[in-house]
C-alpha cells in the first residue's frame, strides 16, 4: 500500500539521490517563500520601487521557475529506482488500472493535484504581474534611466501624463505586443553594449498607424469650431513685463454631421489624402500630392531638395498624412527655452520682482554644462552672483524669492535639457507650429514654395489656421471683452 508517508519519503529520497534535485530544491526552497509575499505586497500597491519589480520578475521568478525544473530533471535521471519509480507514467497507469491498487494510488494523485494547483497559482501569480510590470511606465522610463529619462520626464510633464506608454507604443494585437518586445530586445542590447544613439531618435517609422492610436480617444471627424488659444509671454526687460497673444485656432473638422471637412482637420478627412515625399526627419518635403474624394489628383512640387548623407542621396519617404504629423510630439513635449521659462513664470515658480530675472534665466540657462548636476550648481552660482553684483540689497532683502526662482529657472531646465544624452534647447522640434524663420511645423508645406502644374499654390496665408486677435500686447483690450472686465 502507497501511504502519503512512503510517497514523500520516497520524493526526498530521490532529491537526495541527485545533486541537480538537490540545488534545484534549495532554490526552489529559499526563492518560494519570498517571492510569494514580494508578489502579494506588489498587487497590494506596496512596491512603487522600478528596481525592486525588476528583482521580483525578472530575477525571483525565473529563479524559482529554474529551481523547479532543476528538481524534476534530477529525479527523472533516476527513473529505475524505487524512489522515482511511483513518479513514473508507467507506474501510475499500471495503478490506475488497477481498482485496487487505484484505491492505494489516491493519495499520491492528491498529493500531485495539489501540488499542481499550488504550482499554477504561483505561476499564474507571476506571469499576471510580471506582465503588467513590464508594461508599466516606471518600467519603460525608468529601469535604463541614463537612456529614457528625457522621455520619461517630458512625458511626466505632458497632457498626456495619465495615458501609459504602452498605449501609444504598443496597443492592442499580438502582432504590435510581439514587434515591440523584439524592438525592446534589441534596445536593451543597444544598452549593454552602450552603442544607443545620444539623443534618442524620434521612433516615427516604430510606432502604431496614428489611426489606431491617437483616434482611439480623438475622433477628427467630429471635432468642429473654433479655439480660443491665449499665450503668456514675459520680455527680458527690466521688470519682466508679461505680454499675451491670443489666437483664434480654426480647428474645423475631418467631416462633421452639419459641413462637409474644413479647418485645420481638413487634412486628415478621408475625402481628401494627402500624401508627401520627404526626407527621413519629414522636415524637407519637396513633393506634397492631394488625392480627392472622386479620385482626382494635384501635385505640388517645390525647389527643395533632400540632402545628400555622406556624400549619398538620402532616402525619401512617401507617407499618407496623419496626426503625428502636425501633433509629433503628443506625449513628449520639449520646451524651447523661452516657452520653459515663460511657463515657470505662468506657474509662479519664478517671481516677477526680480529685475531682468527673465534676461538672467536664459542666459544662465542656455549656457553649457556637463551634467545635469553641474547645471543645478551653475545655474545657482550665475544668478546669485548677478544679483550679487548689481542688486546687492535684493540678496539680503529678497533672498526667499530668488531662492524660489533659482529653483524654478533649475526646474525649466532639468525638465527639458539632457546633457547626459546630448540633448539641448531645440533637439526634438514640435511641428505643431513654426518657428520664427518660418521654416518649420506647418511651413513645410505651406511656405508658398509647392506648386502644381496647373500653377495652384499650396497658400501660405497665415489665416487658414488661425486668425490673431492680439500679438505680444500688454494687457489687450479684447481680452478684456472675453473676461468681462
Amino acid at each position: 500500500m502507497v501511504s502519503l508517508s512512503s510517497v514523500m519519503l520516497s520524493f526526498i529520497k530521490g532529491i537526495q539521490k541527485s545533486r541537480i534535485s538537490l540545488l534545484g530544491a534549495f532554490i526552489t526552497t529559499v526563492v518560494f517563500p519570498v517571492l510569494l509575499g514580494a508578489i502579494i505586497l506588489d498587487m497590494l500597491g506596496y512596491v512603487t520601487n522600478t528596481y525592486y519589480g525588476f528583482f521580483i520578475y525578472m530575477i525571483l521568478g525565473p529563479a524559482f521557475l529554474f529551481g523547479l525544473v532543476l528538481v524534476f530533471v534530477g529525479l527523472f535521471f533516476f527513473k529505475g529506482s524505487r524512489e522515482v519509480q511511483i513518479f513514473t507514467m508507467e507506474y501510475l497507469q499500471e495503478q490506475v488500472s488497477d481498482p485496487v491498487r487505484f484505491t492505494r494510488v489516491k493519495k499520491l494523485i492528491f498529493l500531485g493535484v495539489v501540488l499542481t494547483v499550488v504550482n499554477i497559482g504561483v505561476f499564474s501569480l507571476l506571469a499576471y504581474s510580471g506582465y503588467h510590470y513590464m508594461e508599466s511606465n516606471e518600467f519603460c522610463g525608468q529601469f535604463c534611466h541614463t537612456v529614457m529619462n528625457p522621455e520619461y520626464t517630458t512625458h511626466q510633464n505632458s497632457p498626456h501624463s495619465n495615458v501609459h506608454c504602452v498605449e501609444c507604443h504598443i496597443g492592442s494585437g499580438a502582432a504590435w505586443f510581439a514587434k515591440s518586445k523584439l524592438s525592446g530586445t534589441r534596445q536593451i542590447i543597444a544598452v549593454a553594449l552602450d552603442t544607443y544613439p545620444r539623443p534618442i531618435h524620434t521612433p516615427v517609422h516604430g510606432l502604431r498607424p496614428a489611426g489606431e492610436t491617437c483616434e482611439a480617444c480623438h475622433r477628427p471627424e467630429l471635432f468642429h469650431g473654433d479655439k480660443l488659444v491665449i499665450r503668456e509671454h514675459t520680455l527680458d526687460d527690466e521688470v519682466n513685463s508679461k505680454v499675451n497673444t491670443l489666437l483664434m485656432m480654426k480647428i474645423g473638422s475631418a467631416g462633421d454631421r452639419a459641413v462637409s471637412s474644413h479647418g485645420i482637420h481638413w487634412h486628415v478627412s478621408p475625402e481628401n489624402t494627402i500624401t508627401y515625399l520627404s526626407d527621413a526627419t519629414r522636415q524637407v518635403i519637396p513633393e506634397v500630392t492631394l488625392t480627392r474624394a472622386d479620385g482626382t489628383k494635384t501635385v505640388f512640387r517645390s525647389g527643395a531638395k533632400i540632402d545628400s548623407v555622406k556624400g549619398e542621396k538620402s532616402k525619401t519617404e512617401l507617407r499618407t498624412m496623419d496626426c503625428i504629423d502636425c501633433h509629433n510630439r503628443p506625449a513628449h513635449v520639449y520646451l524651447s527655452d523661452e516657452e520653459a521659462i515663460d511657463l515657470k513664470f505662468a506657474e509662479g515658480k519664478i517671481p516677477r520682482d526680480l529685475p531682468f530675472i527673465k534676461r538672467e534665466a536664459l542666459k544662465a540657462a542656455n549656457k553649457s554644462y556637463k551634467s545635469a548636476a553641474a547645471a543645478k550648481v551653475g545655474i545657482a552660482a550665475d544668478l546669485q552672483a548677478f544679483y550679487q553684483q548689481n542688486y546687492p540689497e535684493i540678496v539680503k532683502q529678497k533672498q526667499a524669492q530668488l531662492v524660489q526662482a533659482i529653483a524654478g529657472v533649475q526646474a525649466a531646465y532639468a525638465e527639458n535639457v539632457f546633457p547626459d544624452m546630448n540633448i539641448g534647447w531645440g533637439n526634438y522640434t514640435s511641428l505643431l507650429q513654426h518657428g520664427p524663420d518660418f521654416d518649420k511645423g506647418c511651413f513645410r508645406c505651406h511656405g508658398g514654395e509647392h506648386e502644381s502644374d496647373s500653377g495652384e499654390v499650396i497658400s501660405s496665408d497665415c489665416n487658414i489656421c488661425h486668425s490673431i486677435l492680439a500679438e505680444g500686447e500688454n494687457d489687450p483690450a479684447i481680452l478684456k471683452t472675453l473676461r468681462g472686465e
